[in-house]
């Protein structure tokens, strides 16, 4: 059985035989030490499902389920790809690193789920529609103007969407969602202060609970930590009040807890899924209970972000928003993304069943150029990566391996020089170099092992957010590549680190092809 992988979630009470088991179970944030942010969570009757920002990355809007709030499962994508264009195909020195889909908002109304959210790169709003959100195809539609972390709010047979930073706007969409409102409410409802702040009313979530509408957002005062801040109203179109309702960190980290959803139980219990900055790793997601105090949802403890937080449903499910991968499957699992749009003739996993192959097709310079790179969240606090490759059908100036992939990095493979010759060779880029050679050993063999190290959270004596690389012909002798990267979480590419498999041609269109016999990753204590 595949142990667990989120960190710190556990049941505190052993099981009682007369009961069949807790009730209840206490989870330890992070609820995944990965990169899950910009969370929306919805519950149907009882099942909860959850949205993230996976941006660039290609099939989008991963859609994750969980019976507990607390173990997450991915089940879906809203897409497969936004647009079949330039920037999506990485061609003409387009791209879109650092855009993409953007805070999705998720609803469920009459039978179908809804998921909304802005691609800044396109700048224009995409609507998507299902009745099955776990195995089914989602409709689209497009509305050819930006609505910057927009939420929904169905009323009365009405469709709204509430959006912008700072001044917060409420736009009626038509009852589908496939387009403004022609003549529909279209006004600013909240405006937050300007002094003082160096982030206003971003991320907003909107709901009508009882006899109030809410709206969730975060603000970032000059000075202090990412805060979690509620405006209230009887009227949909204000005037509103606003308190803070979350403000703090834990795990000795400068970051506040703020911009997600809050969720009810059967029970009538309510939880908030929020995430953190979490340096080079991303941005995690937490569970923090709610109380209603005064007809305000105060989140913590009392407003404090806290580490263990008592969860009132039984621990159920296994989590799968990352894994290992024998690539025994004729389907991609669910936890891998492509980079941007894939060139499906240049991947399969039945042309060599049990392998995957990667074929070197379209010329790159270097990593962030290169097509067809399979890429898989990274874990905290440490965790190793691992593939093992036959390279024997690679050609000359072709590249294939593994890579810690952000702005800033490293990527440790194979390359083939034009007399034939094979090296494993570690490359550099990012703020400081451009594709820069940082090590090199001449291979033997045509079998690769390549392992790379992430520390994200360091023990005594370590430093945080730092990754290396080594390699073997055998797999049981191991030489390191003697560099550590301090690894980066930058805004142009906007997304935690992830490992990535990546294959490519820098000399001649249409090379050779590598196979990855397996793709290992695990957490180190």
């Amino acid at each position: 059985m595949r142990q667990s992988k989120f960190i710190g979630v556990f049941v505190a009470l052993l099981l009682a035989a007369s009961c069949g088991g807790p009730k209840w179970q206490d989870a330890v944030n992070p609820l995944t030490y990965t990169d899950i942010p910009d969370n929306d969570v919805i519950r149907v009757g009882e099942d909860y499902y959850m949205v993230s920002t996976t941006m660039y990355f290609c099939p989008g809007a991963p859609i994750m389920h969980s019976k507990d709030l607390v173990h997450w499962r991915i089940v879906n994508y809203v897409y497969d790809c936004l647009e079949d264009d330039d920037v999506y195909n990485l061609r003409g020195g387009a791209n879109a690193y650092g855009k993409g889909q953007w805070a999705t908002s998720l609803r469920y109304h009459d039978g179908l789920y809804y998921a909304l959210f802005i691609a800044n790169d396109q700048r224009k709003t995409y609507v998507y529609r299902t009745d099955d959100i776990e195995k089914g195809k989602w409709t689209r539609s497009v509305i050819d103007f930006p609505m910057h972390d927009a939420t929904m709010l169905f009323e009365d047979g009405r469709l709204y969407s509430l959006w912008g930073n700072g001044d917060l706007r409420l736009t009626e969409l038509e009852p589908d969602g496939s387009a403004l409102k022609k003549g529909g409410v279209d006004t600013v409802i909240i405006s937050a202060p300007r002094k003082g702040y160096m982030l206003r009313a971003e991320g907003a979530h909107i709901y009508h609970i009882g006899d109030w509408y809410y709206v969730l957002e975060i603000d970032w005062p000059a000075g202090g930590v990412r805060t979690e801040t509620c405006w209230r109203s009887r009227s949909l179109l204000g005037p509103y009040e606003s308190k803070v309702v979350l403000q703090g960190a834990f795990d000795s980290r400068p970051d506040g807890v703020a911009q997600g959803a809050i969720v009810d139980t059967p029970a009538g219990d309510w939880y908030a899924i929020m995430f953190q900055d979490h340096g080079a790793v991303g941005r995690i997601p937490t569970i923090q209970p709610v109380e209603w105090v005064d007809g305000w949802p105060i989140m913590g403890d009392g407003g404090v972000p806290m580490k263990t937080v008592r969860v009132n449903l039984p621990a159920s499910g296994e989590d799968y928003v990352w894994d290992s991968d024998e690539f025994d499957s004729r389907e991609l699992a669910l936890v891998w993304q492509w980079n941007h749009k894939p060139a499906d003739s240049l991947w399969s996993l039945s042309e060599r069943p049990g392998w995957m192959r990667l074929h070197a097709g379209i010329l790159a310079d270097g990593i962030m150029t290169a097509r067809n790179t399979l890429t898989q969240r990274t874990v905290g606090p440490k965790s190793v990566a691992e593939v093992k490759l036959d390279i024997s059908a690679l050609k000359p100036g072709d590249r294939a391996g593994i890579c810690a992939f952000q702005s800033n990095n490293i990527a440790v493979g194979a390359e083939v020089a034009s007399d034939g010759s094979k090296s494993v060779v570690l490359r550099r880029s990012g703020r400081e170099a451009k594709d820069e050679e940082v090590y090199r050993h001449e291979l033997e063999g045509d079998t690769l092992w390549l392992r790379l190290n992430y520390v994200f959270t360091p023990s005594e004596g370590e430093e945080a957010d730092t990754v290396t690389a080594c390699w073997s012909e055998d797999g049981k002798n191991w030489s390191d590549c003697g560099f550590t990267l301090k690894m980066l979480y930058t805004l142009d590419l906007f997304t935690g680190y992830r490992t990535a498999l990546y294959c490519y041609p820098t000399s001649v269109e249409g090379g050779g092809y590598a196979d990855f016999d397996f793709f290992h990753q695990r957490v180190l204590n």
